[in-house]
């Protein structure tokens, strides 16, 4: 059964945060479990996750709550793994609104790496708002 795969040794990486204030909007408060905090971009296009793994994984759903008005409308998961680049995985178009959502993905490739892509963004700037991300699957044997 799947799990969630995010863990102490997972290393993150996003495009911006607000202001460069990492203290208050950093990609960490996307992993705490704390209602009240979360990972705000900067104004642009094309933000983005990347979550590097300890050891490759085959991802079979993807979780995460926007802030409504804030929400990626198109979405892109791409993989990699150490033998070639990133390749697409699935495409996922969230609802607008606060609520978690989660994105089953079928058939996706052993990766050590993914990089969650949100192509555009319902914020006129083009900001990303994530409360929570949490990305279920297996450890690849």
């Amino acid at each position: 059964m799947a799990s969630s795969l995010i863990c102490g040794d997972v290393q993150s990486r996003v495009s911006s945060v607000l202001n460069r204030d990492v203290k208050q909007f950093g990609k960490k408060h996307m992993f705490d479990s704390n209602e009240e905090t979360c990972w705000n971009s900067d104004q642009g296009e094309h933000q983005w996750v990347i979550l590097e793994f300890p050891q490759s994984v085959k991802i079979s759903e993807l979780k995460v709550q926007f802030q409504g008005g804030f929400s990626a409308k198109t979405c892109r998961l791409e993989g990699f793994s150490k033998h070639g680049d990133f390749t697409e995985i699935a495409r996922f178009y969230p609802e607008d609104d606060n609520s978690p959502q989660s994105f089953p993905i079928q058939e996706a490739p052993v990766a050590d790496k993914v990089k969650i892509f949100f192509e555009n963004s319902a914020d006129f700037f083009g900001r990303i708002i994530i409360y929570s991300l949490d990305v279920l699957g297996d450890k690849a044997s």
